[in-house]
């Protein structure tokens, strides 16, 4: 089960990168990109669902 886990916890380090790499490289305005970050940063997983959800769709 430790395996699972941490299989688990580096997919989501991974998909965090991740969003954090498009938040910054975004055109959003500043106060945007701080408020994502720190939303992706308090709550990882819970964070990058509402941004893959919401963040991605307010870019495109």
């Amino acid at each position: 089960m430790i395996e699972i886990a941490g299989i688990g916890g580096l997919i989501l380090l991974v998909l965090n990168v991740w969003a954090f790499i498009s938040i910054v490289t975004s055109g959003a305005s500043t106060g945007a990109t701080v408020l994502w970050i720190v939303l992706v940063l308090i709550l990882p997983l819970f964070g990058f669902i509402i941004w893959l959800l919401f963040g991605l769709r307010a870019r495109a």
